[in-house]
């Protein structure tokens, strides 16, 4: 079944089919205007010389000098005439094996006696082939004293049209056997990318990620490729990502598992000699799998972030406000390490956003600013209007600042600026991954800028909620 043919196969299959049809139509069409225009222009030939020698008769009787000029046409031109002046003599004479009186019929006769011509075509078995006729009327005012009949064989055309048939049948048929051949090798070559295309998409459903097509065109194969090849590279470029994802999570909680897993054993193995030691290693151990369930709850709002399955209770907030609410919780902190805190913040900001999430992105950049201040460092908070409807949160420290190098990739999963550092040095490397995904979320933008020594500023901005 055609169904179950190549795509290059049912292509080939198609235009030979419209090849032939082509070829067979253009035969019959031109073959049947050929006939009619030859079978059309001769009727006119007949008529305009029929009337042309109607002309020189001028009533009366039919006078030899008449019948001389009749003779005098037959032997000069082609087509052949017959005078006839009684009834009877058009059964003898008459190429068509019919009676006169039967064939020309009476409203026939009342054409002839208005003056019209009569064309006729039939088979004369005499000669084997099909005549062309027409029957002037020689009118003596209103008697009809004769009529001249020319005929002329249309075996001519009939043969010359059979000895061109014979050609170009031979011809159409190296011509359809020429085009069929030379269109199965180009559309071979136009479905070879497809092909290629088809052999990638099975390697890369078995796990390949590296398989790429070749581009040689710019046509719309071409663009598939070129799309092909984009898609095989963001999948690639994902799977790297899952790849490290997992090992990142593995790595995470490899620690405090084996943290935990020791201290229990410790325990359970009475190598805790007194209630003290005791307690110090179930501290570990609580503080362990507080981190773990830190990392799992972390893993599961970005899960939940990422497939858009994360409701926002929105409100209308006035910005400023929630700012200076969840910069409090730091007062013990900020004065422990001695950091100074400035705010400048604009109280006419008012934002449309789900007020513990906004929190929840102040405390995430808040914890690393103050984390990677050093004593006696400073923090500065502003809230500024920057467009008409845009305003921008800017958290700036004194830190220790983050290299060039480092800067682009904050914000992905499990990326720590210091590879060195240990859990307790910082977190798993989500917190700035979350904050991307919630500012995000709220249809704002976040930009990081930084230099070792010298700080590092995070630049937030959401849109303003304006009263129209």
């Amino acid at each position: 079944m055609i169904i179950n043919l190549s795509l290059s196969r049912k292509i080939w299959i198609i235009i030979s089919l419209a090849i032939i049809s082509t070829i067979l139509f253009s035969y019959l069409l031109s073959n049947y205007f050929y006939q009619k225009y030859y079978v059309e222009n001769l009727r006119k030939t007949l008529e305009e010389e029929g009337s042309r020698l109607a002309t020189n008769y001028t009533g009366g009787n039919i006078t030899p000098r008449f019948m001389d000029q009749i003779h005098w046409f037959n032997l000069m031109f082609e087509p052949e005439v017959l005078l006839v002046t009684e009834p009877q003599e058009l059964g003898v004479r008459f190429p068509f094996d019919f009676d006169y009186e039967s064939y020309i019929n009476e409203s026939e006769r009342e054409k002839l006696l208005a003056g019209e011509i009569i064309s006729i075509v039939g088979y004369e078995e005499k000669i084997g082939h099909q005549i062309m006729g027409v029957i002037v009327p020689l009118l003596d005012g209103n008697r009809l004293s004769g009529i001249l009949f020319l005929y002329s064989p249309l075996a001519k055309v009939t043969e010359m049209i059979s000895d061109i048939t014979s050609i170009w049948i031979i011809f159409a048929i190296s011509f359809a056997v020429f085009l069929i051949l030379a269109g199965r090798i180009v559309i071979a070559k136009l479905t070879r990318p497809l092909l290629k295309l088809e052999k990638a998409a099975y390697n890369m459903s078995q796990g390949n990620y590296l398989e790429r097509v070749e581009i040689i065109t710019h046509d719309e194969i071409g663009r598939l490729g070129h799309a092909f090849n984009n898609m095989a590279s963001a999948i690639e470029a994902e799977d790297e990502r899952k790849k490290e994802f997992l090992a990142n999570i593995s790595h995470e909680l490899r620690t405090p598992l084996s943290y935990i897993k020791g201290y229990s054993e410790a325990i359970l193995d009475g190598v805790a000699k007194s209630k003290v030691d005791e307690q110090k290693y179930l501290k570990l151990i609580q503080r362990e799998s507080t981190r773990m369930q830190r990392l799992v709850q972390d893993l599961l709002e970005l899960s939940k972030l990422d497939t858009n399955d994360y409701p926002l209770a929105k409100v209308y907030l006035v910005f400023s406000q929630l700012i200076e609410e969840a910069l409090t919780k730091y007062e013990s902190i900020l004065l422990k390490k001695q950091i100074t805190l400035t705010t400048r913040l604009d109280p006419e900001i008012i934002i449309y956003a789900d007020e513990g999430r906004i929190e929840q992105i102040i405390h995430n950049v808040m914890d690393n600013a103050i984390h990677y201040t050093p004593e006696g460092g400073e923090i500065t908070v502003q809230l500024n209007k920057v467009a008409i409807k845009r305003c921008e949160l800017i958290i700036k420290d004194s830190g220790v600042g983050i290299g060039e190098k480092d800067l682009g990739h904050l914000g992905e999963r499990f990326y720590r600026v210091n590879k060195a550092r240990t859990r307790t040095d910082g977190g798993s490397g989500l917190g700035l991954s979350i904050v991307k995904q919630l500012v995000s979320a709220h249809g704002g933008e976040i930009l990081f800028k930084s230099q070792l020594g010298q700080g590092t500023q995070v630049h937030i901005s959401f849109p303003i909620y304006i009263d129209e």
